[in-house]
C-alpha cells in the first residue's frame, strides 16, 4: 500500500472510530435516550440474535433478488436507450436533456403509482429501484458514446471494420470507464431506492424489517438491521470501487 493510500484508509478508520465513540459516549452519559439511540453493546446484541434466524436471512434474500432484478433492467435499458441516443448528433441534443430533467424530478412522488400499477409485493420495488436506477446509467452512456474521439471512428471505418466490429473494439473499450461509473451510481440508487421502498410499503425484505422494528419501538433491533446495512454497502462500494479502478488502469 502505497502513503497516499494509507494517508486514506487512516482518516477514513480514524472518521470511523470518532463515530463509534461518539456513539458509546452519547449513550453512557445518558445524552440521548436509550429509546432513541441505543447502546452499541445492545445493538450488537440484537444483530447476534437476528443473524440466527431464518427471518433474517429470508429478508437479506429477498432484498438482494429484487436489487438484482431492478439493476438488471437499468443496465440493460440505460445502456440500450443511451447508445441509441447517441447514434445521430440530432438526437442526442434533443433527448439527453430530457432524460437529464426527468432525473431531476423525484420519483419517490410517484411510488404509490408504482404501488398502484405492481403491488404492494417486490414487483413495485423492483419498478421504482429499475426506473431510478436508469437515469445516470443512461446519461452516462450518452456521455460516453457521445464524446467517443472521431479519429479512432474514421480509423476503424477506413480499415473496413464493420459497425458489430467497431462497437466491440473502438466505442466498448474507449466508453468502459465512463459506463463503469454510471453502472456503480445506478446500482447504489437502486439499492437506496429498493430499501427506501420497502421502508415505506412492503410485505418482505429487510426495509420492512427496519420499519416493523421502529412501529415496535425495538430501538436496538432497528439498528441492527440499520448497521447491516451500512456495512453492506460500505463493503459492495469499495468492490464495485476497484473493479471499477481496474478497469480504469487497464
Amino acid at each position: 500500500m502505497d502513503r497516499s493510500n494509507f494517508a486514506t484508509r487512516s482518516i477514513q478508520i480514524s472518521f470511523l472510530a470518532v463515530l463509534a465513540g461518539a456513539w458509546w459516549l452519547a449513550t453512557e452519559t445518558g445524552s440521548i435516550s436509550r429509546l432513541f439511540l441505543p447502546q452499541p453493546r445492545a445493538v450488537y446484541a440484537a444483530a447476534e440474535r437476528l443473524v440466527q434466524t431464518a427471518a433474517f436471512w429470508s429478508a437479506v434474500s429477498v432484498t438482494l433478488m429484487t436489487i438484482a432484478k431492478a439493476f438488471l433492467i437499468a443496465m440493460i435499458a440505460g445502456i440500450i436507450v443511451g447508445y441509441l441516443v447517441t447514434r445521430t448528433r440530432l438526437a442526442t441534443q434533443v433527448i439527453e436533456p430530457i432524460i437529464s430533467g426527468l432525473f431531476t424530478i423525484p420519483i419517490t412522488l410517484f411510488f404509490p403509482m408504482f404501488i398502484l400499477f405492481f403491488g404492494i409485493g417486490t414487483g413495485s420495488k423492483v419498478a421504482y429501484g429499475a426506473t431510478y436506477a436508469f437515469f445516470p446509467i443512461a446519461l452516462n452512456t450518452i456521455a460516453a458514446f457521445s464524446n467517443m474521439d472521431e479519429r479512432y471512428l474514421r480509423a476503424a471505418r477506413s480499415m473496413g471494420a464493420g459497425r458489430w466490429q467497431t462497437f466491440r473494439h473502438i466505442l466498448l473499450p474507449g466508453a468502459l470507464p465512463v459506463l463503469m461509473t454510471g453502472m456503480r451510481i445506478g446500482f447504489f440508487i437502486c439499492f437506496a431506492s429498493v430499501l427506501g421502498g420497502e421502508t415505506i410499503s412492503s410485505v418482505a425484505g429487510v426495509g420492512r424489517n427496519i420499519a416493523h422494528a421502529a412501529e415496535l419501538m425495538e430501538s436496538a433491533r432497528m439498528y441492527a438491521w440499520i448497521v447491516f446495512v451500512i456495512c453492506t454497502s460500505v463493503t459492495l462500494n469499495l468492490i464495485v470501487y476497484a473493479f471499477e479502478n481496474r478497469i480504469r488502469n487497464r
